[in-house]
């Protein structure tokens, strides 16, 4: 695939036939239902064959198609970024350095720089202020932690998650920057709207159409940073 993906375009195969599992042996019922829907969701196809690391990859291309957050040349912070999938859309996208952070090691991501370490380390937005060569036009969170099915426990989890990649930007970020974080429905904190509509000339909530329909998952997505107001 080009490195100039056009915006607007998210390429998808069609649906076609529904595939089935030839066989269950040995697996458990969540095994055989997960199996099942990766087999028959489009995006997974289309990530495979287009060269995402993810399907996750057409959530961020949908959100910029829309909101149209990567600019040429831009800097952008991936919070969390493992397999990497994010940090792929935005380097093909035409952004001029992309970092990637994330507690795990993964694979490099062409284009991109990938670190290995805590987003909230005191040492990281100098580390990363010198790697970009300035402040961040935009800082990205896919992250998510693991859920446990009791909805408001969840979503206290991620709430915290966002809120933290939340701080993070306001220190990262320069004037005109934007800011993506994931959420779960059910409303986020207002503490954090609050601080995010002082901080941002807008902030607005998408779910892009690649997030599965039973997923509780959006995405909170705030343009035009305003660094005197942060303070």
């Amino acid at each position: 695939m080009s490195n100039d993906t056009p915006k607007g375009t998210t390429a998808l195969p069609s649906r076609g036939l529904s595939v089935s599992l030839r066989t269950a042996r040995g697996r458990t019922t969540a095994s055989q239902k997960w199996l099942q829907r990766q087999l028959n969701d489009p995006y997974v196809r289309a990530a495979k064959e287009q060269g995402w690391r993810s399907r996750a990859a057409f959530k961020l291309i949908e959100l910029d198609d829309r909101f149209h957050l990567i600019g040429k040349g831009a800097r952008v912070v991936d919070l969390g970024a493992a397999p990497g999938g994010w940090a792929q859309v935005a380097v093909r996208r035409g952004a001029a350095m992309v970092a990637g952070i994330d507690l795990l090691p993964m694979d490099p991501v062409p284009g991109a720089t990938i670190l290995e370490g805590d987003f909230m380390d005191d040492a990281m937005p100098g580390r990363l202020a010198e790697l970009l060569g300035g402040k961040a036009d935009l800082v990205l969170s896919d992250m998510a932690p693991n859920t446990t099915g009791h909805n408001a426990t969840d979503h206290l989890r991620i709430m915290a998650l966002a809120d933290l990649a939340l701080h993070f930007a306001v220190e990262m970020l320069a004037d005109g920057g934007g800011f993506v974080a994931k959420v779960f429905q059910g409303g986020s904190e207002r503490a954090m709207l609050e601080r995010m509509k002082r901080s941002f000339a807008s902030v607005r909530h998408a779910k892009p159409p690649s997030s599965r329909k039973e997923s509780s998952e959006l995405y909170v997505v705030a343009t035009g940073f305003r660094s005197r107001a942060a303070d």
